[in-house]
């Protein structure tokens, strides 16, 4: 199983949320929708009704940027680690 990461911002508003944790699924979007089986919820602040990656959020696998914002269909090993970012704005 992969592990992820996310910022304190996701984890703010999901405090159950476990940082560094083992999640299941073969892609991006397999990991997702196992994060949103666990934390109902948390997959509408990171993609949109269509399933596209929100502009303010970028996911990382082992340190790249994904490529596929449209279906995240980036692969995932079990040995590699998920980042997801959301960009922060205002002044």
């Amino acid at each position: 199983m992969a592990k992820v990461k996310f910022t304190r911002h996701l984890i703010r508003f999901f405090p159950t949320l476990q940082d560094n944790q083992q999640t299941a699924g073969k892609t991006v979007a397999e990991v997702l929708a196992t994060l949103n089986d666990q934390y109902p919820g948390i997959s509408s602040y990171i993609v949109n009704e269509n399933g596209q990656l929100r502009k303010h959020v970028n996911i990382f696998v082992n340190g790249e940027l994904i490529r596929d914002r449209d279906a995240l269909t980036d692969a995932v090993a079990d040995d590699e680690v998920i980042y997801f970012f959301q960009a922060l704005s205002g002044g």
